[in-house]
């Protein structure tokens, strides 16, 4: 019995030692840092796990012709995907021609196909490849100088690169019929354009996204997400939660401890100070939508559960904000779907998206009462509505124009009025609670203006809350879930979204 017991301590003792060595040799998302090819000073990388982000330092001849040279801090992967990074030079540099960003290559030879969207000292901006093992290499040359972000999509043969300076919108261009491997080296690199000379940059917001099947099918295949808090002024995002499961749709207590999210029909509780994670009670509801939404106190939630004894239709309920065995219903059985997204801030009437007589309105509710009133009436989808902290007013989105935008009209439905005009479509006006700005999501320009899907390349962006020019401060792959329902922090500093990958 002994040995065996000492003998089972030696197995586990040397695969927690492998386990050990092979997280040690990670850096962040990444399994690997090398120079490839030549390089004369040797190159590092480093993964700074409080910020999340990487620097990378490298020197080498040149990336063209028929071999490159560059430090390269690499993962591997099979089938599509989307790399994107915020990328930084650090120091003025030596030789204009240095280069950062994203290259994905069949083998670590320094003559190997590969694809790689870069930007260098100079501003210029180029999608480069390489077709034959040892050829030349060409370029793809962009629109676009001295971009901030950096995005590369592979969708089967064809290659994307998209770039932005950050808070404005892409600029894409395309290479077609690029034959690389299924598998693949994927990674981000840094080239100094002069063998004597190191150059480095600093990556922020990195991420490696696996998209979806494009056959599958809506609320039955899902994705895994990542749960994310975004600072506004600097932009950075944190992942400060990753899960198998589709979560959706974070909402940020007023007292500034806890998200409040849904998966799976249930609601859990996010601890910001302890990263623990527990259920909500909402007693009999348990086939909640993403629609949840805390009282401006955060006295209260709503909440819009499918009602099993409506034919599965969603209503409306409330119960105290640290959960109830037994939630308040407000609308009533048989009048049709409802879809919550707001407080009056008196906590007295709810604001919601109403199946009402085949259309989609806008519509409040007494809480007490039961009694609803109908605050827009079109034959297109209005939808997102949510009252402004004084009550003043109520931001919606609507079709009504065309595109999916938003508006604003009086908490007693009077003089609508657009505020966003561009050709995206805009979902889920969300008022900052200091009333400065407003937070929505664009959908893509070319989707049905009346869906909000899943899975798709999207824009978190906010403008003044008196109206004016939006300004993009998330890139984000995701939809449907991100940023349903309120998120701003309590300071109006940060905003909790949702995103998604395989």
């Amino acid at each position: 019995m002994k040995v065996s017991m000492i003998y089972n301590y030696i197995v586990c003792f040397i695969l927690f030692g492998i386990n050990v060595v092979s997280s040690q040799n990670k850096i962040g998302i990444f399994d690997r840092n090398a120079d490839i090819g030549e390089c004369r000073l040797k190159g590092f990388s480093e993964y700074s796990e409080k910020n999340q982000t990487y620097k990378i330092s490298g020197s080498g001849t040149n990336m063209w012709f028929g071999k490159d040279d560059f430090q390269y801090l690499w993962t591997t992967i099979q089938g599509d995907f989307i790399l994107r990074a915020e990328v930084k030079f650090l120091g003025e540099g030596v030789d204009p021609h240095r280069k950062a960003g994203w290259i994905v290559k069949n083998s670590l030879d320094a003559n190997s196909k590969h694809v790689n969207a870069t930007t260098h000292g100079d501003g210029l901006t180029t999608l480069q490849f390489r077709k034959e093992i040892g050829g030349d290499t060409d370029e793809v040359i962009s629109e676009d100088t001295y971009p901030d972000v950096i995005q590369l999509e592979r969708n089967g043969n064809k290659f994307i690169m998209s770039t932005a300076k950050f808070g404005e919108e892409f600029t894409s261009v395309e290479l077609p019929n690029m034959e690389l491997d299924n598998s693949v080296y994927i990674g981000l690199y840094v080239c100094s354009h002069n063998p004597d000379v190191m150059e480095s940059a600093e990556f922020r917001n990195v991420r490696i996204i696996r998209p979806v099947d494009p056959n599958f099918t809506p609320y039955r295949d899902y994705l895994a997400s990542n749960l994310e808090i975004l600072d506004i002024g600097s932009g950075h995002r944190e992942i400060i939660y990753r899960s198998a499961h589709s979560i959706q749709a974070p909402n940020w207590t007023p007292d500034g401890k806890r998200l409040i999210y849904n998966s799976k029909g249930h609601l859990y509780n996010y601890e910001l100070s302890t990263n623990s994670i527990s259920p909500l009670n909402t007693g009999f509801a348990v086939n909640n939508n993403n629609d949840h939404v805390l009282t401006f106190d955060g006295k209260l939630l709503g909440i819009s559960n499918h009602n099993p004894d409506d034919g599965g239709t969603s209503a409306l309920y409330y119960l105290p904000a640290q959960g109830d065995s037994l939630p308040t219903m407000v609308t009533k059985p048989g009048v049709g779907a409802s879809y919550l997204h707001g407080w009056s801030p008196d906590n007295k009437k709810m604001v919601f998206t109403g199946n009402r007589n085949g259309a989609y309105d806008i519509y409040s509710v007494d809480i007490g009462s039961g009694k609803e009133n109908q605050l827009t009436n079109q034959t297109t989808l209005d939808d997102g509505p949510e009252y402004s902290p004084d009550g003043e007013y109520i931001f919606f989105n609507s079709t009504r124009t065309g595109k999916m935008k938003l508006w604003r009209m009086k908490a007693n439905g009077e003089d609508k009025t657009q505020l966003t005009f561009d050709a995206y479509n805009d979902w889920f006006p969300h008022v900052s609670p200091d009333k400065k700005w407003i937070a929505f999501i664009s959908f893509p320009k070319d989707i049905d203006p009346s869906d909000h899907p899943f899975y798709k390349h999207c824009l978190l962006r906010i403008m003044p809350y008196e109206g004016g020019k939006p300004k993009v401060i998330a890139y984000i792959y995701g939809g449907q879930g991100s940023i349903n329902v309120p998120s701003w922090s309590p300071d109006s500093k940060k905003i909790a979204f949702v995103t998604n990958t395989k």
